[in-house]
């Protein structure tokens, strides 16, 4: 036992409006590939139509997961670890200990262009990140030279928070 009150010591969450607009998207895909089965009178026979339901149910079940996974994060930091859960069902995950931390740094303005776009990215040069808007976010530096970043609002208090225990560690 550290010696810390139990529970969270900051939470905070990042969301992505937008991203619902992408759902629709995954949802309408689905609702065709459904018509499809239900409703087949194609002519070309059962190949095609079986592709074609297949195709849409998988595309709709792609895009969906893809957006709901990144509609919102939610970031907790207690007195060991620091953990991002996305979306609804808290998947993807990321939780890091705060003794596996070297620094924290606030960042302005993220932007999901340099990452590849929104999500769970990997960039050789710039570590991984979990990237659901623009805006403010955080970059720890971890012990083992590799970055980790993710959009976070008020992700100044998430900063001040990692860095006072830090500190802590340190002692």
């Amino acid at each position: 036992m550290t010696g810390h009150p139990p529970g969270p010591l900051w939470t905070g969450r990042a969301s992505n409006r937008a991203q619902w607009l992408l759902a629709a998207a995954g949802a309408a895909c689905l609702a065709l590939g459904i018509e499809l089965a239900v409703d087949y009178t194609w002519d070309a026979g059962i190949v095609p139509l079986l592709m074609s339901v297949i195709g849409c149910l998988a595309v709709g079940l792609l895009i969906l997961y893809g957006t709901l996974a990144f509609v919102h994060v939610a970031v907790t930091v207690d007195a060991e670890a620091l953990e991002v859960r996305c979306g609804h069902i808290g998947l993807p995950r990321r939780k890091i200990q705060l003794r596996e931390v070297a620094s924290a740094e606030f960042l302005p303005r993220i932007t999901p262009r340099p990452w590849g776009g929104w999500g769970y990215r990997w960039h050789p040069e710039r570590g991984t990140a979990i990237i659901v808007r623009r805006g403010e976010g955080v970059q720890l530096r971890l012990d083992d030279g590799k970055t980790f970043t993710f959009t976070v609002d008020d992700a100044q208090s998430a900063v001040l928070v990692i860095r006072t225990h830090l500190r802590a560690f340190t002692r």
